[in-house]
Order: structure tokens, then sequence, then C-alpha cells
């Protein structure tokens, strides 16, 4: 068990946001979260990124606990989600944005402004990922200049700089059409592989991407678990279906089984 959650609670003030939860990722596999808001989707996130110290429970990173630890440390241990680093830093440019993110990997992030020019492996690093996200073209452009798209496709790869063993991929299409959330996926995937990135979990509303992508699926309801299963499993599942989406969703031609053939999965599949 490479990242592991056991009867984990939360609260703010009087709610119960997580209500002993209990998760476990494999390495190798594709794992999203769903649910309906106020679930409990953000909450777990937080907790298991290091954001947040739940109020009970354990969590655990490659058997290290990492209740409330931060992102920042967590990343060098090997466990990373988005930085927004385009919000945080939006005249850099994408080559910057990249090489910064490797920097903090390094341990050096209090050296970034005065590296980024001076370290020819940080800038390798940094292009290899920009050419694994599609935005080798772009690299000298201010990241606030990019379309929106692109900014989410910047703000993603920047967490695959970090060269994580985990990564928390966190509504990824959000503000991507219809028509290019399968290409962003498909290239998601592949970076995956690319960066060595072991397991991938997801949180996503769109149920298409979600049955497409994932090796198991974990709904959550008022802050608890209610299902932990296949893609198979859920849509067997008539009642749990219909607290998550209303409704069934209908097969389409891009649904696969878990672990088929076709779809990059992460490197330690």
């Amino acid at each position: 068990m490479i990242l592991e959650a056991r009867d984990v609670r939360h609260f703010y003030g009087a709610f119960r946001a997580l209500d002993g939860v209990t998760l476990g990722i494999e390495p190798g596999q594709f794992v999203s979260i769903i649910g309906p808001n106020g679930a409990g989707k953000s909450t777990l996130v937080n907790v298991l990124t290091g954001l947040l110290h739940p109020a009970s429970g354990t969590v655990r990173f490659d058997g290290r606990d990492i209740r409330g630890v931060g992102p920042v440390r967590l990343a060098r241990l090997g466990l990373a989600r988005s930085f927004q680093l385009v919000q945080i830093f939006p005249d850099l440019t994408v080559l910057e944005t990249l090489q910064a993110a490797v920097l903090s990997r390094r341990g050096r992030a209090r050296w970034i402004l005065a590296s980024l020019q001076a370290d020819g492996e940080v800038r390798r690093d940094a292009e290899y990922v920009a050419e694994l996200f599609g935005l080798a073209g772009r690299l000298h452009a201010p990241s606030r200049t990019l379309p929106q798209g692109d900014k989410k496709l910047l703000d993603v790869a920047a967490a695959f700089a970090l060269r994580p063993r985990v990564i928390l991929l966190d509504e990824p299409t959000s503000g991507v059409s219809t028509r290019d959330k399968t290409a962003v996926m498909e290239m998601l995937v592949r970076a995956s592989r690319g960066v060595g990135v072991e397991a991938i979990l997801l949180v996503e509303h769109d149920m298409d991407i979600v049955f497409g992508y994932s090796d198991r699926i974990v709904a959550l309801q008022q802050g608890r678990i209610l299902a932990d299963t296949t893609p198979a499993g859920l849509r067997a599942d008539a009642e749990v279906l219909a607290a998550m989406v209303g409704r069934p969703p209908q097969p389409s031609a891009g649904d696969r089984a878990p672990g088929a053939g076709g779809r990059a999965r992460p490197a330690g599949s």
C-alpha cells in the first residue's frame, strides 16, 4: 500500500466533513473519487496531501505518517498535487514555472529566481515535461498570457515536474472543452509513465472520464464512503449511481475494463 487513510474524521465546527474514511491506493492503480457537492471530496484531498490534520485517524504515505506535513514537504517525499504556480507567479514564463517546480523538488526553492537561468540540468528537465504536455512551443510565453486550457495544463505539468510517485489530479479537465477532454486525459496518463508516476488519484465530476480511465472508483456521500469498486461494479449498483449522478450513465465506446489495453498506465502497473 503506497497511500493509506484509516478511519479518518474531520470537522468544521460541528459539521462532520469526513466520517470514518478508510482508503488505500496500491502502486499501478488509477483511482477516481466522485461525489456530489459537499460530499467531502475536497476535505479528503486536503487531508491526503497534508494540508489538513485530521481530527482522528491515520494517513500514511509509503509507511510514513503524513498528517498535516504540508504539500511542499510531501512533494519531496513523492506525493504531489497541482501547485497552481500559474496563479502564484503569473509573470513567470512556461519554462520558468516548470523550472521552479523542478528546483522545489530538489530542495532549492529559496534560490529559485537566482537559479532559473543558471542550471542547464534543471532547464532540460523542465523542457522534457513541457514536451510531454505539448507546451514546448510556448516555453517563453508568460503564463498569464496562456489560454485557460493551457494554464490548466501548465498547472498540472508543474506537479508532474516534481516527479512524484503518486499524483493527485483535481478536476484536470475543468475549463477544457468536451471535445478536448479525452486528449487531455491521454496526455496525462502518457506523462505519468514518462516521469515514473506509480499511481494516480483523480477527483472528477465528468463520469465519462471517470468510467473511461479508472481501475477503482470511490464514491463519497456526506463524508462517508458509499462504494469502493470497479467501474463495472459501480455501473451495476443503481442505488449508488443514483446518489452520484441521478441516473445510470449510458455505456460509451470509450469504456474499458480495468487494466485492459489501449490506455497508458502508471509506471507501477
